[in-house]
């Protein structure tokens, strides 16, 4: 990596510390507890580099539902709550705590 994308790396990390985190998750929109986990939007092994907050239930969910060639297709939280498995997903997940975490299966 040449010297002027470290340092253009490391200036985006810095304003990533610095900005304020969101107060929902990208995924099921409820608010934020004490543990955040970053997810790719596109992953980064099919080349995708933004980021969103979501809770770890939230962040296992996502990868036990959907491989990363498919994230990539859909590139977009939206689309990825309108799975059906994340729908049902969503509609338990609801109205449980913000940090609330139980053991994520994948889909068989």
């Amino acid at each position: 990596m040449g010297r002027v994308k470290r340092k253009i790396a490391l200036a985006e990390a810095a304003a990533r510390i610095d900005a304020p985190i969101a107060n929902d998750c990208a995924l099921c929109r409820r608010p934020l507890g004490k543990r955040v986990e970053w997810h790719h939007v596109v992953p980064k092994s099919q080349g995708g580099t933004a980021t969103s907050p979501v809770h770890p239930i939230c962040h296992r969910a996502i990868h036990a539902a959907v491989d990363n060639k498919t994230l990539a297709r859909l590139a977009d939280m939206e689309a990825v709550r309108a799975l059906p498995a994340m729908a049902r997903f969503l509609a338990w997940i609801a109205n449980k705590p913000a940090d609330f975490h139980a053991p994520t299966r994948r889909a068989r």
